[in-house]
């Protein structure tokens, strides 16, 4: 298929966020044929059109009756609680997805949808430093992961899961496929314990060092802590839908921190821990560079 013939012909996202304007920016770039709708608020419509980011704009869900894909791109809860009115006004042939950080509990919500519904979750892991509509651009997905996770990760009947593949791909994006376990498991590992680690020390050590304190520090600690911009409007739901493997993942973190308080004295324990560390980074950092 070229890039000239629209996987899907219409395409609806909710939510124009930076992702969401993102995914749109995306999608002309590569099809300009397709036609682009977003449903927002009203300011952020505006905008996205005057950008020339989508084609149309609308304020009712209703809008995306004709849609061939609807994204849905709001905060996660938010998402669960539109998906299904979503599907109540999708036609039979639309295929609807998400982008958000967790998929346990909407993949299981699209479980319990009409069997007509066709829903494969999404995580496209690209993201900036700041959110919102004004930073989305069209390459925020170039060489980056796009995880699905349909609800049966070995059949794809519809070829729902390969048509998603295909437009992800054509947004610049690495597609691959997993269950909403095996996502929600690995992603409390990398992408949510990193984060509340991260916050968690740049409040302790504010906390302690003050404003005073802080201007002494080196680019060391500006590198390590750029997570703690990171708005909690997205981490509540994240923390909310995923509570059971981040915890896991915190206790495993807080274990090894009470293991390494207990050994500071210990050279060759202090040794080991930074040689498997910059083990792991230089695995990390392979093919990045």
């Amino acid at each position: 298929m070229s890039s000239a013939e629209p996987i899907f012909p219409k395409i609806a996202i909710v939510g124009l966020g930076l992702i969401g304007g993102s995914i749109a920016f995306a999608a002309r770039r590569t099809w300009p044929s397709s036609h682009v709708l977003a449903i927002d608020r009203e300011a952020v419509l505006r905008e996205a059109l005057s950008r020339r980011a989508i084609d149309a704009a609308a304020s009712d869900l209703s809008a995306v009756a004709d849609a061939d894909l609807v994204v849905l791109a709001a905060p996660v809860r938010q998402n669960l609680s539109l998906l299904r009115e979503v599907a109540s006004h999708a036609s039979q042939r639309a295929l609807i997805t998400d982008v958000g950080g967790t998929k346990r509990a909407i993949v299981d919500a699209a479980a319990r949808l009409p069997k007509k519904t066709v829903f494969v979750g999404g995580h496209p892991l690209g993201g900036g430093a700041r959110g919102g509509f004004e930073f989305a651009t069209a390459g925020l997905f170039n060489r980056r992961p796009w995880i699905l996770t349909p609800a049966d990760s070995s059949a794809d009947p519809t070829g729902a899961v390969e048509r998603l593949s295909a437009f992800v791909s054509g947004l610049g994006a690495a597609p691959t496929v997993m269950s909403a376990a095996d996502h929600d498991r690995l992603m409390a590992f990398i992408s949510h314990l990193p984060q509340l680690t991260v916050t968690a020390l740049m409040e302790v050590l504010g906390t302690i060092a003050g404003a005073s304190g802080l201007r002494l520090a080196g680019q060391g600690l500006i590198d390590t802590t750029r997570l703690a911009s990171s708005p909690a409007s997205v981490w509540r739901d994240i923390c909310a839908t995923n509570a059971d493997e981040i915890a896991r993942a915190l206790d495993l973190l807080i274990e090894r921190l009470s293991d390494l308080r207990g050994d500071l004295q210990r050279e060759e324990i202090i040794d080991a821990v930074f040689d498997h560390a910059a083990h792991w980074r230089a695995e990390l950092m392979k093919g990045r560079d």
